[in-house]
């Protein structure tokens, strides 16, 4: 933690297509090499091959494939008299959605499609049925925590 003031939250504009904050976030996290155009047409090219799959509103259907991957419990590491315990610890809102852009983003670009069009979609669309790899991360941080659920009495 820095000892001098707290680092000032910039105000994210809304994206252009749909005029949401956090399909912007998602988008300015996507983005590679400063290449905010390639990023911004990649995502609404996946946002118009989900709107043809499943014929939901597509920001609804992004809306919802990110709930379902955030997570609301993680384990963190805590030092106690020389041994190292993972500790349950609830997960701010702010980094939670972090994780799930994240998690989101990763398990796209792994995904075996040839485009990142179809990755990307694809793998909203898994999100937003609860499967694919980005909600069995958040499965797996979940069963983590529980299993480590003794140790809660070390969190403070």
């Amino acid at each position: 933690m820095s000892r001098r003031r707290a680092a000032v939250k910039r105000e994210i504009n809304p994206d252009a297509k749909f005029g949401d904050v956090v399909v912007a976030k998602f988008m300015n996290c996507m983005m590679l090499q400063g290449k905010k155009s390639v990023s911004e047409s990649i995502f609404y090219a996946a946002m118009d091959k989900i709107q043809a799959k499943s014929g939901k509103n597509p920001v609804e259907l992004f809306h919802e494939a990110l709930s379902n991957v955030k997570p609301s419990i993680e384990v963190r590491s805590r030092r106690v008299g020389g041994a190292t315990y993972q500790v349950p610890t609830d997960v701010r809102a702010e980094r939670s959605q972090a994780l799930a852009f994240r998690w989101l983003i990763n398990a796209s670009r792994s995904r075996s499609e040839k485009t990142m069009i179809d990755r990307l979609s694809g793998e909203l669309l898994d999100a937003a049925n609860s499967r694919g790899s980005s909600v069995k991360k958040r499965e797996d941080t979940h069963k983590m925590a529980e299993a480590n659920r003794a140790f809660a009495h070390y969190r403070w």
